[in-house]
């Protein structure tokens, strides 16, 4: 029995092709991972299966679900399926959720209105998934008062709500730390019965392997390689998949501290902050220094991102004093989003935003294609809007957007969590380059500890607040009082 099978599916912009044709089929209780390089057309390829592309794009072939035979040009024909024989899991959750309903809500509406539970059963089944998932205390917030990976979550909890036997992933554990990637993975193989399929689309090595079954490499829309999980990631035969592997932060060497720091860019001492009336940050002093990087690390939810927004004057600290250098512009103090896609305005083309953004700061505009190069960019994506760009070449975008100020201090919010281990390689050694050689100050978060390990110089680790009295754990450099 097949449960999905697609034949001969490509997508064009026009006329370039972005996936050449590629056929798959997906068998009941074995797993799908489809891996590959950012930009590579993983996401595109699981669209033109669901009928989901945007409207700019185009897609030929045919897709078999069940007993149903579609073509992958006739999105409408798609639209039954949603939700109750194909769950979607998205990879931007903050646009699959809608802002002005609470989580809890969300995913109850969908219980009932998609798997037609009644009411009060909709809710109490809402309230174990969200438990379940460790999110007890989201149910009565909104999307923008969670973090990144509390918002996949609880996107996770309404997409399976309808029973689907099909449950595509498309990036499931972006932005979560390594023990919720463990638990999204279980969650997602507990859905797998004789009559359900997973296929997932990740770059991210360590789900891959958790999830086993089988495995296609993608790269520039075609594939490179297939077998099972295991095989492929333990003797890879194209010399691409060798380089993927060979990408992971386990194999990078430790980047070499400067000397001697240059001067202070930003301090803040006996730092206290809350958000959502819970304490996240309490008794924090820490310095950041001209060419210097601090890697910040932490559970998903934990208060890192907080803990950004503050630095740059985002959040008013409950307690505490931070001081910026003087003569700075607040310009000079930019971030990278955990989330780009909703940094960027959805309507506007990326290269007018870009254009504009350069003639704020009175970037020369050859500076954008210069930036474009180093990035790995393909200008052509300066003519599309945001949803017509893959995660990866969003975030490297966004930090095309940042260096454009001319900044002095970045706090980079997991930067690399939409990038497969090639590009996260390229762009961390980028952001390294510049603390190098422009002399910047830069904050890196990441659940990634080794990651953390090879870049920074110094560590800053947030645990979970569970109580009053649990305290910021830094390494002792951070420790010191400042003056």
């Amino acid at each position: 029995m097949t449960l999905l099978s697609a034949t001969d599916i490509t997508v064009r912009d026009g006329a370039a092709r972005l996936v050449a044709p590629v056929s798959l089929e997906l068998h009941p209780g074995e797993p799908l991972v489809i891996l590959g390089e950012t930009g590579s057309g993983k996401s595109l390829l699981a669209q033109a299966i669901m009928g989901t592309l945007p409207a700019s794009l185009r897609a030929t072939g045919t897709v078999r679900i069940g007993g149903c035979t579609l073509l992958a040009e006739d999105r409408a024909a798609f639209r039954g399926l949603w939700g109750r024989q194909i769950a979607v899991l998205p990879q931007e959750p903050w646009l699959s959720l809608d802002p002005l309903m609470r989580a809890g809500p969300q995913v109850a509406e969908a219980h009932r209105l998609v798997a037609g539970l009644p009411a009060a059963a909709a809710r109490n089944r809402a309230a174990e998934e969200l438990a379940a998932l460790g999110l007890d205390t989201a149910a009565a917030r909104y999307p923008h008062e969670l973090s990144g990976g509390m918002a996949q979550r609880v996107a996770i909890a309404a997409a399976r709500a309808g029973g689907a036997s099909l449950v595509i992933a498309d990036e499931p554990t972006k932005g979560l730390d390594a023990a919720r990637r463990d638990d999204v993975a279980a969650l997602l193989l507990a859905a797998l019965t004789r009559s359900g399929g997973l296929l997932v689309i990740t770059h991210d090595l360590a789900l891959a392997r958790r999830i086993g079954g089988r495995l296609m490499v993608l790269r520039d829309g075609a594939v490179v390689e297939t077998g099972a999980t295991s095989a492929v990631l333990s003797a890879p035969q194209a010399a691409y998949t060798r380089d993927l592997i060979a990408a992971d932060p386990e194999s990078w060497s430790r980047r070499v501290a400067p000397s001697e720091a240059g001067q202070a860019v930003l301090e803040a001492r006996n730092l206290t902050l809350s958000r959502g009336g819970q304490r996240l940050v309490d008794g924090l002093t820490l310095e950041l220094r001209a060419g210097r990087i601090l890697g910040i690390t932490g559970p998903s939810g934990c208060g890192k991102s907080s803990l950004g927004d503050a630095l740059l004057g985002l959040l008013t600290p409950e307690r505490g004093h931070i001081t910026r250098a003087r003569g700075l512009a607040p310009t000079a103090f930019q971030k990278l989003w955990q989330d780009p896609v909703a940094a960027f305005p959805r309507t506007r083309r990326l290269g007018q935003t870009l254009r504009d953004v350069a003639r704020l700061h009175a970037a020369p505009p050859e500076r954008i294609g210069g930036l474009l190069e180093r990035l790995r960019l393909d200008s052509a994506l300066l003519s599309r809007r945001p949803a017509a760009v893959s995660g990866g070449e969003l975030q490297r975008l966004a930090l095309l957007r940042a260096m454009l100020a001319n900044p002095r201090f970045i706090f980079a919010d997991e930067p690399t969590s939409r990038l497969d281990p090639i590009t996260q390689r390229e762009v961390i050694g980028l952001l390294a380059d510049l603390a190098r050689t422009d002399g910047l100050a830069i904050a890196l978060v990441s659940h990634d500890p080794v990651l953390i390990d090879r870049v920074c110089d110094e560590t800053c680790s947030l645990p979970m607040k569970r109580g009053e009295h649990d305290t910021l754990e830094c390494s002792d450099l951070l420790r010191t009082a400042i003056g």
